[in-house]
């Protein structure tokens, strides 16, 4: 397996602002599917649809990360110093921000005593003061781990790819809930998890498939995984036998086709536009990170007090607006937190 970065790495910047851009629309449907029962059907049918369709996004986020560094050398003291420094110093500025607004809309408050107020703090960052900001944390082990796969990577045959690739999905795929009753005792975890998506990532990234209409076959395989995670997350919240979000989790297997499909699809892509977009796209892709942060804050403020939300019209036409909506004004917060002297680069992300 070829051990650089990818020549060509526009589509890269492609895929990342769609997952950046698909993110946002998750989210922005989670409200409506919570309220299964209480709103009409065909609403939360058409969230659950648009939810299905976007539930790449963390996958392929992950993917990306593996293409870009998994195939490069590193000094391990470097590479964490670098990477962590990047990722921890927005997500601390952006954690204390959140917990600013659950004081603002008075989920937590804080007293004369400085010391419980501090650990109160201290507890929030440890479990995480966003419902989105899980994936830091997520990504923070990954960085751990990436010195020690990517020696992998980079000395090991296609063959011996393939098989981590094999038993991680086969790992997956035997501790899902629908049956989990087959696994058995062995301990398998150290295929578990989102260090498979690193893998596929880098793999997808670099290898040269000759499969005649190869992005038809992918197209369909995206098509029939949305479906199947619609109707399944449907199925399941009917009769919950199993965990409703089952469907949703991205460690999963119908998730891992759902992902794979789009990112040979958009690899295999290279669309004519205009260069004003081509910049467009390369400056949003400067601030992917910070609006990764900061977007929960704004889908917040949008519908209290703006009323920008699901409810602004038929769903499959409110959160894809409203999500845009979203994307640019984060994009001009952050850029504008970027301009602030000394430190606006450093906690913008």
């Amino acid at each position: 397996m070829p051990t650089a970065k990818p020549q060509n790495i526009d589509w890269i910047s492609n895929l990342r602002l769609i997952a950046l851009y698909a993110v946002i629309i998750l989210h922005s449907t989670s409200p409506l599917l919570m309220a299964y029962g209480k709103v009409p059907a065909a609403d939360w049918w058409e969230a659950d649809f648009l939810n299905a369709l976007v539930r790449f996004a963390v996958p392929v986020f992950v993917m990306i990360t593996g293409a870009l560094l998994l195939g490069r050398e590193y000094e391990i003291g470097d590479f964490l110093k670098k990477r962590l420094t990047r990722v921890v110093i927005p997500f601390l500025f952006w954690s204390l921000v959140y917990i600013w607004y659950s004081w603002y809309i008075e989920e937590i408050t804080f007293g004369p005593d400085i010391w419980f107020d501090v650990k109160q703090v201290l507890h929030l960052l440890k479990i995480g003061t966003s419902y989105h900001l899980w994936y830091v944390y997520m990504l923070i082990g990954l960085y751990f781990f990436i010195p020690v796969i990517g020696k992998f990577v980079r000395n090991a045959s296609e063959k011996e790819i393939l098989y981590f690739l094999l038993v991680w999905f086969a790992v997956m795929t035997i501790t899902q809930p629908y049956l989990n009753r087959f696994n058995p005792s062995v301990d398998m975890h150290y295929f578990a998890g989102y260090a498979g998506y690193l893998v596929l990532g880098h793999y997808l990234a670099f290898k040269e498939f000759n499969v005649p209409r190869l992005r038809l076959w992918m197209i369909l395989l995206f098509i029939v995984s949305v479906a199947v995670i619609t109707v399944g997350s449907w199925w399941i919240i009917r009769y919950p036998q199993y965990p409703g979000t089952m469907f949703y989790e991205p460690v999963n297997p119908f998730v891992l086709t759902l992902s794979a499909s789009i990112f040979i699809v958009v690899k295999l892509s290279i669309p004519k536009v205009p260069s004003v977009i081509i910049r467009t796209r390369d400056f949003a892709g400067k601030y992917n990170y910070g609006i990764y942060l900061g977007h929960a804050l704004i889908l917040y403020f949008l519908d209290d007090p703006f009323g920008i939300s699901f409810k602004l019209c038929t769903p499959i036409i409110s959160i894809p607006l409203t999500a845009l909506i979203c994307f640019l004004v984060t994009l001009l917060m952050v850029w504008i937190i970027n301009k602030i002297p000394f430190i606006g680069k450093w906690i913008s992300g």
